[in-house]
């Protein structure tokens, strides 16, 4: 009977304190809110708040912590300094969110070019704003050599609207070189390109190294994104090999001027048993 007693009691207990401290958490999240009006407005359209609500799971303690040092404080400086604010050193600053956001394209965050290099999560992201900016403006504020680049005259689809920096890089790390996505450069194109995968017959070494040999995939004032004309870019390693179009013959190189890929149309790679030279 006694036992009963106890259980009934402490079922009594739970079912009174829970609401108790739900009500607190909505309290203190209305006293921030009541002079916060701007955040609240912007964050109700937010991912998080949208997902979470402005009262409960993504609440303001949880990421800028305890605010009653922040009331209690008497003058404006002192508050900032008594809140989470996030104004500190990038791996510091970006400790609540990897406390959530620690899987997926965060995993090889610590470490990365970005982390090692002072970039927070929060150089890129806003937390309480709604409003989308695109992810290549983003980067181009940083990478401005790359903003030069993809304004050069070659078709670009990253100019284009048709890409964005984040298909073919991950922004929060990963194992490949460059923050790209995938291991290689050439695996990153593949994910486009599958055509110039392969396998070939009769590859050709240089592509099979890299794609980045001939191409400059930001940017290029060649068709193609060739880094450059056509003739001069094959002559980088086809030098003087015996070429009927090479001086060592002394022929005025009528076709040279027009591009090796007139006769050489499978440069990439060829199938056919006859495709040595990659003429078909």
């Amino acid at each position: 009977m006694k036992t009963m007693q106890n259980l009934i009691f402490a079922i009594f207990f739970i079912v009174c304190a829970f609401p108790a401290l739900t009500w607190a958490d909505e309290v203190e999240e209305i006293r921030c809110l009541s002079c916060h009006k701007e955040v609240k407005e912007a964050y109700s359209k937010t991912r998080h708040g949208l997902s979470f609500g402005l009262e409960g799971g993504s609440g303001c303690a949880n990421c800028h912590g305890d605010g009653k040092e922040h009331l209690d404080a008497v003058d404006r400086e002192d508050k900032d300094l008594k809140i989470e604010n996030f104004s500190k050193p990038s791996a510091e600053a970006s400790k609540k969110c990897l406390a959530c956001h620690e899987r997926g394209e965060t995993l090889f965050w610590k470490g990365s070019t970005h982390s090692l290099s002072g970039v927070s999560c929060f150089s890129c992201h806003k937390v309480h704003s709604a409003t989308r900016v695109s992810g290549t403006d983003i980067c181009l504020n940083c990478h401005q050599d790359k903003r030069a680049q993809i304004l050069k005259s070659s078709h670009m689809p990253v100019r284009e609207g048709k890409m964005t920096c984040s298909g073919c890089h991950n922004p929060h790390g990963s194992i490949g070189p460059k923050m790209l996505k995938t291991p290689s450069v050439n695996e990153t194109c593949y994910s486009c390109h599958s055509e110039k995968r392969g396998p070939f017959l009769w590859e050709h070494a240089v592509v099979r190294e890299s794609c980045a040999n001939c191409h400059d995939p930001h940017g290029s004032n060649n068709p193609g994104l060739l880094k450059s004309k056509g003739p001069f870019l094959c002559t980088q390693c086809h030098q003087y090999g015996g070429h009927v179009n090479m001086p060592r013959y002394n022929r005025a190189s009528a076709a040279y001027g027009k591009g090796c890929i007139n006769c050489h149309t499978r440069i990439h790679g060829s199938n056919h048993p006859s495709g040595a030279k990659f003429t078909r």
